[in-house]
């Protein structure tokens, strides 16, 4: 064989494997995704925020895109300081969607009082995201397991500040 088809071959053979190791996996484009949305909540950004959902959201509780983005509108003018802590992040993902299952809690200033808006210090809400793959892009397509009406109580000994309790419960 001569130099040119050798280095052919090589090359044949070593671009699938750079681009597998080099192009990120659907669960790391979900991660990636979850950061980004909840530093743009972080951030008050309204047009990042909803850039991670799609316009064919639909949930159980009646909301769709539209209706989100009032939501959030409205919850940024209420709320400052608005800090998202999160753990126990379980990603499934199948063909054309995923499931995320996320324990969050929910830090935020609203008027002078600051405390937990959703979840609290020993028992964070855990929320199931249900996702959707356009081309190479995902985007949230339901949430399951929020509430969505909150008041701030004085904080119990067991979480720093303040805890917010659900009024839905």
């Amino acid at each position: 064989m001569s130099k040119k088809t050798i280095i052919l071959l090589f090359i044949l053979i070593l671009t699938p494997v750079i681009l597998y190791l080099v192009w990120p996996s659907d669960e790391a484009r979900i991660k990636k995704l979850l950061k980004e949305g909840i530093n743009a909540i972080e951030q008050e950004d309204l047009e990042h925020v909803m850039s991670k959902v799609s316009f064919n959201y639909r949930d159980d509780y009646g909301l769709t895109y539209l209706s989100i983005k009032e939501y959030m509108k409205k919850i940024f003018q209420q709320m400052n300081e608005i800090s998202v802590e999160y753990e126990n992040l379980a990603i499934k993902v199948h063909e054309k969607t995923a499931s995320a299952e996320i324990d969050v809690r929910v830090v935020a200033r609203v008027g002078t009082d600051k405390g937990y808006v959703f979840g609290d210090y020993p028992n964070p809400e855990h929320i199931m995201l249900t996702l959707q793959k356009d081309r190479t892009q995902w985007s949230v397509i339901k949430t399951e397991g929020y509430k969505t009406e909150f008041y701030i109580e004085p904080v119990t000994k067991t979480a720093p500040e303040y805890k917010v309790t659900n009024t839905n419960k």
